[in-house]
């Protein structure tokens, strides 16, 4: 059962724990993620957006705030771009996955009850898109060890406090249930500590790419081979 959560622009560190601990008992329900993130993040959201505007790319971004999201969400475009490029591997991805674009739009129930300003929140959409990206770009899959390193290299890109529970928590866990996460995270951490800054890329030109020309060009560095762990094979969380 999703934690029951009310926005209040304020860090609320039970509501995180509580919604941590449904997260681990349930890892399939990625609202929980979204709750642990929300209730611990005011400050570092405001942080995260001033830092992308400041950045070379945002004057263009945030002139013509581009629609990831409709993008994304076309996958027949997707599946029609040349095997190999970034657009066809995403659409192959989603296809192979059973999920859609906007399926984090509907775990993410928080961004519409916070008052903000457009550009804030188009920002703040904007990277909640990117994610499934991020999984391609880096070549962690969507089982627990691949989500749990995307949110390690995620938290070196982010430095969100909620991601960086979510990771202290899933690299706790790993070693007991899977100890060879445990170095997998670690180097997905390098990764995106050494990698450029994803939120400022224009994922919309870069999608018609080679895939193997966005990581060299964005410096995610090759993707691990390991072995999956899904949840419904996995020891149990509690």
């Amino acid at each position: 059962m999703t934690a029951k959560f009310q926005p209040t622009g304020r860090i609320q560190p039970l509501v995180a724990l509580r919604a941590l601990r449904d997260l681990i008992r349930d890892p399939d329900d990625t609202s929980h993620v979204f709750v642990v993130i929300a209730a611990l993040s005011s400050r570092s959201d405001t942080r995260l957006y001033n830092r992308f505007r400041t950045s070379p790319a945002a004057s263009r971004l945030l002139k013509e705030r581009p629609a990831l999201l409709e993008v994304l969400s076309d996958r027949e475009a997707l599946l029609a771009m040349p095997v190999g490029t970034l657009g066809r591997t995403y659409g192959e991805f989603m296809n192979r996955e059973q999920i859609s674009a906007d399926g984090l739009v509907e775990a993410d129930r928080f961004e519409a009850d916070i008052d903000m300003p457009e550009e804030r929140r188009w920002f703040g959409e904007r990277l909640r898109d990117m994610h499934d990206l991020w999984h391609v770009v880096t070549g962690y899959k969507r089982d627990l060890v691949g989500e749990a390193c995307l949110l390690a290299f995620t938290y070196a890109q982010l430095r969100n406090p909620g991601i960086g529970l979510i990771v202290a928590a899933a690299y706790w866990k790993a070693g007991s249930d899977f100890s060879y996460a445990r170095p997998l995270m670690r180097d997905a951490y390098r990764r995106g500590k050494s990698a450029h800054w994803l939120p400022e890329q224009r994922w919309e030109e870069l999608l018609a790419k080679p895939l193997l020309e966005v990581r060299q060009q964005l410096c995610v560095g090759d993707p691990p081979e390991y072995e999956q762990v899904r949840s419904d094979g996995a020891p149990a969380l509690a």
